[in-house]
């Protein structure tokens, strides 16, 4: 009859905690939906072409497009060629933003791609594998009159991949060819006003500069920023969670140190796992709202690769402490196998990142992509994080099975066990179940976000409600990851109560080799786990 009763009042309890963290789930999906706007907004930019006339005493090198001290202007080319001006004296400005606005620091980081409009020409034709010489140059000032201060200068170069529809033929001449998008900048802060782009394109036919790359018309940029409302958003959620996942982390590890045993593996794994959650929680981003922190998104990657590796060790090692008659259990050096591969994966795209966000923190135009031996050396890194992906994959596919098949041969066995003995192994096996089943359920929702959000035009509209779902995605994935482990060391916790002798090993008839073997997912002497209560593991007579 107690036993009956537990079990209800367990039961209830899990329901409970299970509604509870529904409800933030859904209110993390609701705040990106309705409350925050789009994350991002592209901003498309035409050049104005400038005639570079300093050889004739001008005033400063920066030329603007407009404005009150706007730059002497080129309708096209064809005025070039007709008042006599030389390629290396024309230069294409870009003021950021439009006229009438300014940029903020709650936009984060400013992303450009560049589109050149090139002609076909018979006499000027674009050649196979050509490469266009950029000569770039970007400034920054906080008021209308101030003078420019420059932020960063470069020579880069970008291959030309076009195409042409039409015959090559006189009647195809002015045509335009199909152009894909280039990368050309990248800055990790929004700490200034206004920004102001010169672009040069240096010819030199000895050297072979900017030969054979057609007759360029005119240069399009598009800047893509983050939205200062989903920043304010998203910054609130981030003070909101690190407070929550901190206390619970707290709260989760005093418990373990109220225990006469040490920690096991799988505790020590959990808190590790909610340290990396609260090192991507911390809104250090406050910060960036009045600094000119340009290795933020750096850092950024940083932080999710730190979580994600953590994510995908717990995983494994969670698998591998469920194996009720291994061994070697309660030791990190029993996991090498599949926690190498994590390691060498996470290391490739730690190098990679620093490859391209960590030279941009000097050149903004850098992108590894724009030469041969970089883009082989991405690749490379790449390719090798994939295969250390999948060698993971089939690691966990492999213990995920051994795992089930373990079960699946001690349920036969539970009916004719000891009581005791019998909950203890029902222990296990709710808990991998329930587990398992948590992890798919987030996976999915992460995996069918993800593609809705690709897919759909960024927001659905219902009669007057507006909702965004790329920022529903963002906040609400990142809610859920925060309530997943939230919901780890709450139900893994040990509990500090003490029950009575009569749960000893030797009233409960366990032999004491199978209870060494529990004691690292259970450890009944020193309490059960709230997971094992919930499960009603602790019966009464």
């Amino acid at each position: 009859m107690a036993g009956a009763i537990i079990e209800n009042m367990s039961t209830r309890k899990l329901c409970i905690v299970g509604g509870i963290l529904l409800v933030f789930q859904v209110i993390a999906f609701l705040v990106g939906g309705l409350i925050a706007p789009s994350p991002t907004t592209a901003v498309p930019y035409m050049s104005v072409k400038c005639i570079d006339v300093r050889k004739n005493h001008h005033k400063t090198k920066w030329l603007m497009p407009w404005g009150p001290n706007h730059c002497k202007k080129l309708k096209d080319f064809d005025e070039a060629v007709s008042r006599q001006i030389e390629a290396n004296d024309i230069v294409f400005a870009v003021h950021v933003p439009l006229p009438t606005k300014e940029m903020s620091p709650w936009f984060q980081f400013m992303l450009f791609i560049m589109q050149l409009d090139i002609a076909f020409k018979m006499d000027n034709d674009l050649k196979e594998n050509a490469e266009v010489t950029l000569d770039v140059s970007l400034a920054y000032r906080d008021d209308m009159f101030s003078e420019w201060e420059e932020i960063a200068h470069a020579i880069e170069n970008r291959k030309l991949k076009c195409t042409f529809s039409s015959p090559k033929t006189l009647e195809s001449e002015g045509r335009h060819y199909d152009c894909d998008f280039l990368p050309f900048m990248e800055i990790g802060s929004v700490a200034h006003k206004y920004y102001l782009i010169n672009i040069r394109l240096p010819v030199n036919e000895r050297k072979g500069i900017n030969v054979g790359i057609g007759e360029i018309k005119d240069i399009r940029l598009v800047g893509i920023h983050q939205n200062g409302g989903f920043t304010k958003v998203w910054f609130a959620m981030k003070t909101f969670l690190t407070p929550s996942i901190l206390i619970i982390m707290v709260w989760y590890w005093r418990r373990i140190t109220l225990m006469t045993r040490a920690p096991v593996l799988l505790e020590k794994v959990i808190f590790a796992l909610g340290i990396s959650m609260t090192f991507i929680n911390i809104p250090v981003e406050w910060f960036s709202i009045g600094f000119d922190w340009t290795w933020m998104l750096l850092f950024g990657d940083i932080r999710q690769g730190i979580f994600y590796a953590m994510l995908l060790s717990f995983w494994i090692i969670f698998c591998g402490e469920h194996m009720m008659d291994q061994n070697e259990r309660n030791q990190l050096s029993g996991y090498w196998k599949q926690v190498g591969p994590i390691a060498v994966g996470s290391f490739c795209l730690f190098i990679f990142d620093m490859c391209e966000r960590g030279v941009q923190l000097k050149n903004p135009f850098y992108s590894i992509w724009t030469t041969e031996v970089g883009t082989e050396l991405a690749m490379a890194f790449i390719i090798v994080a994939g295969i250390c992906l999948c060698l993971y994959f089939l690691f966990l596919c492999f213990m995920v099975f051994q795992v089930f098949r373990n079960i699946s041969g001690k349920q036969s066995s539970l009916p004719a066990m000891s009581k005791a003995r019998r909950l203890h192994y029902e222990g296990l096996i709710f808990r991998f179940k329930f587990l398992m089943l948590i992890t798919l359920a987030c996976a999915a929702m992460t995996v069918i976000f993800f593609i809705v959000s690709q897919v759909t035009e960024g927001h659905w509209k219902w009669g007057d409600i507006t909702i965004q779902v790329n920022s529903a995605f963002f906040t609400g994935i990142y809610g859920m990851w925060n309530l997943y482990v939230f919901a780890l060391m709450f139900l893994y916790a040990p509990s500090h109560k003490n029950y009575g002798e009569d749960q000893s090993n030797g009233d409960l008839g366990v032999n004491s080799g199978e209870e060494l073997q529990l004691t690292t997912t259970i450890t009944h002497v020193d309490g059960p786990t709230e997971v094992y209560k919930l499960a009603r593991k602790e019966a009464q007579e």
